[in-house]
């Protein structure tokens, strides 16, 4: 029996479907989600959000936010939620370089250092959600 999945950003609308099982990047670690859940509200970090549809898997980046699991829907708050067909890998990787520099250039503000660091984790997770999609295919079979 599916349930109700959504995923928004301050920006946008990313994900609304009926879906059979979700597996979020929480903050102390990976959570899963099947239907008739038990009611929670936690932090996300940042990671690979998958979600399973009649045996097909899509993925997410997804940077922070939270999440709340009721019985029959889960609704996503987060940062940012890049589906994984979406990301452009040779713009993360560039990303990730850029901040790389900064932080081995060791002379920056504690504010700049700080979201250098932020862009880097999110880079490095655009990286590492769309290179697992290239390996195993645009809509894996689950």
């Amino acid at each position: 029996m599916p349930f109700r999945l959504e995923i928004v950003t301050p920006e946008k609308r990313a994900y609304a479907d009926d879906v059979d099982f979700v597996t979020l990047p929480g903050s102390e670690g990976e959570l899963g989600v099947l239907p008739h859940h038990a009611p929670l509200i936690s932090i996300l970090g940042a990671g690979e959000l998958r979600v399973r549809k009649g045996g097909v898997e899509e993925s997410f980046a997804i940077i922070g936010g939270f999440v709340q699991v009721l019985p029959d829907k889960v609704v996503v708050m987060a940062e940012t939620a890049d589906l994984a067909a979406e990301i452009d890998l040779e713009r993360a990787r560039e990303a990730r370089l850029a901040a790389e520099r900064v932080l081995e250039a060791g002379i920056v503000e504690p504010v700049d250092l700080a979201q250098a660091r932020a862009e880097l984790q999110a880079a490095v997770v655009r990286i590492r959600v769309a290179e697992r999609r290239h390996r195993e295919g645009p809509h894996r079979r689950a």
